[in-house]
């Protein structure tokens, strides 16, 4: 449950930053790339895929 401010309002999410920073991460053979404004590059079984997945993004 939220909790509300004394106007009845409940708290808001804060914006994504606008700079992009993207980070890699493993999980046993998979490898994926994500962004803090909240993309997520699929799953690859590839590094060099997964990276390309993340500079596309950047580019976008």
């Amino acid at each position: 449950m939220q909790q509300e401010n004394r106007a009845g309002v409940p708290p808001q999410r804060s914006a994504p930053p606008e700079e992009h920073l993207i980070s890699m991460a493993e999980k046993g053979p998979f490898c994926s790339a994500a962004c803090t404004c909240g993309w997520r590059g699929p799953a690859r079984r590839a590094r060099s895929l997964a990276r390309r997945d993340a500079a596309a993004h950047q580019e976008a």
